[in-house]
């Protein structure tokens, strides 16, 4: 059931890609995917209906292969205490070093089925890879990811105005890192 529910998110994702515009949308130009390796919490994201079932510590692990691929397991906490994961991979959609990658969770076999990749664009990065902000060019997606649990309201005040200057609606957004989960518009 569970992979079912991650095709269809896939499918739905891949089909927006192909209505979205994406030469509007600017992306980070000079990403070392080693560095930004490791484990990122989510701050902030628009509550996307395949993680419907995360309360808590929602995190995203990236772990690059030889390959050029990067490992990918999101995890989060559900309201009864359960952990729960899912394993994909994400490759380089764009020019070397630039933001652009792309991710699925779908296997066959053990072979990535990049036909259901979804658009996973880096959009800002900290100097010191302390942040991130990941989007989608159809702006229905979008995540603020850092190496701590919680940023500084001044730190997502910065990012809201960011994120509404490119097209994004910041109410849609939710900070998931506060028990409150205020709206990005309302930080």
């Amino acid at each position: 059931m569970k992979r079912v529910r991650v095709l269809v998110v896939l499918l739905v994702a891949v089909l927006a890609s192909a209505c979205a515009r994406h030469d509007d949308l600017p992306v980070v130009k000079d990403l070392d995917l080693q560095r930004y390796s490791g484990r990122w919490h989510e701050v902030a994201s628009i509550p996307a209906w395949f993680a419907r079932d995360c309360a808590t510590d929602t995190t995203a692990e990236y772990t690059p292969s030889s390959d050029g691929t990067v490992k990918v397991v999101n995890a989060c906490r559900r309201a009864d205490g359960e952990r729960e994961a899912a394993d994909g991979i994400a490759r380089a959609a764009g020019a070397p070093g630039e933001g652009k990658l792309e991710v699925t969770f779908v296997t066959v076999l053990g072979q990535p089925i990049w036909l259901l990749a979804g658009d996973y664009w880096i959009v800002a990065l900290d100097k010191d890879y302390r942040w991130s902000v990941v989007a989608h060019p159809s702006r229905d997606y979008g995540w603020i990811l850092s190496r701590s649990p919680t940023l500084t309201a001044a730190t997502l005040r910065d990012m809201r105005d960011w994120l509404a200057a490119v097209g994004y609606d910041t109410c849609r957004v939710v900070v998931t890192a506060d028990p409150g989960r205020p709206r990005l518009c309302d930080v």
